[in-house]
């Protein structure tokens, strides 16, 4: 039985049916990592997803992208079909930013490649930017939608303190998560996009079950333990790659003006505001998306 058989017998029946026909699966760090590859291009452009969704996210944007470079878009750990091991003391697995980082060039390097573009919506973009910084050598650019730099999963943190007895509690606590995440999943999810109505309920229930994989609250809750404050803003002037800021005209989860101040503070970023979307410019935008994703590439290639 191939790994991505192993993997689909621990999905539902509505997940298997999911699956698209041309992702594969790759063992990275501990992980049985989901992706899927398109394209041929010399350059790859590798593309991550936000928080509570899955590769799916990118299904407007991958076909346009992968005709002008090698796409690569994988399901980051806790979400979609990537698989969800429990970290212990013998597997080295772990769901820091840090290790998610290292996860990223490796899958990078297992594909054959030494760069990589790294294109980041919301989490995605957090992750992207820590890449880039912690492994510049191995990042050529990126591309930032929504990121959280200033907010969110980029500032939150645990009180140490507290951690040791969170973990103690960890039956509890991963209960209650599902709870309140499978209550709130939905209007979280559409308040994501400015327009509603381009969010069909079929597309909902995708991303819904894409996260909601076996004991999904129990390793989201291992994620959700090791978020810490990554003080990227300390660390901008330090950033020299070319950066595109994106944003929504209308995002409500990281607000316009943080993308803008993110655009100011670094080195070498250019800034595009979309209009007519909220969060998720490639969900409610994705031809406004490639073409100013497009046009960043084009002259970043000519100042190399």
């Amino acid at each position: 039985m191939s790994q991505k058989e192993q993997y689909q017998n621990l999905c539902s029946p509505l997940n298997q049916r999911l699956l698209y026909a041309d992702s594969s699966f790759i063992d990275i760090n501990g992980f049985n990592v989901h992706y899927r590859i398109a394209g041929n291009g010399e350059s790859l452009v590798v593309l991550l997803h936000g928080s509570f969704l899955s590769i799916r996210s990118w299904r407007s944007v991958f076909d346009s992208l992968a005709q002008h470079a090698t796409v690569v878009a994988f399901d980051r750990p806790a979400f979609g079909f990537t698989s969800r091991p429990l970290p212990s003391k013998t597997n080295g697995v772990s769901y820091t930013p840090e290790t998610q980082s290292d996860l990223i060039i490796a899958l990078i390097k297992k594909l054959g490649f030494t760069k990589a573009v790294l294109i980041g919506n919301s989490t995605g973009g957090t992750l992207a930017l820590l890449t880039a910084l912690r492994h510049p050598q191995h990042v050529d650019a990126l591309v930032l939608a929504g990121a959280m730099i200033y907010s969110g999963y980029a500032t939150s943190e645990i009180p140490a303190v507290m951690k040791p007895l969170m973990r103690a509690l960890t039956p509890l606590f991963s209960r209650l998560m599902k709870i309140l995440i499978t209550r709130l999943y939905d209007g979280n999810i559409r308040g994501f996009w400015y327009n509603k109505k381009r969010l069909s309920n079929d597309v909902l229930a995708e991303f819904r079950s894409d996260l909601m994989i076996g004991d999904w609250s129990r390793t989201f809750w291992e994620l959700f333990l090791e978020t810490h404050h990554l003080r990227l803003n300390e660390r901008l002037k330090t950033m020299f790659s070319p950066v595109l800021v994106l944003t929504g005209e209308h995002d409500l989860t990281v607000k316009t003006e943080e993308s803008i101040q993110l655009a100011r503070e670094l080195q070498n970023a250019e800034f595009v505001q979309i209009p007519d979307c909220g969060h998720l410019p490639q969900e409610e935008q994705p031809e406004a998306f490639v073409h100013a994703v497009l046009d960043f590439l084009v002259r970043y290639k000519k100042k190399v």
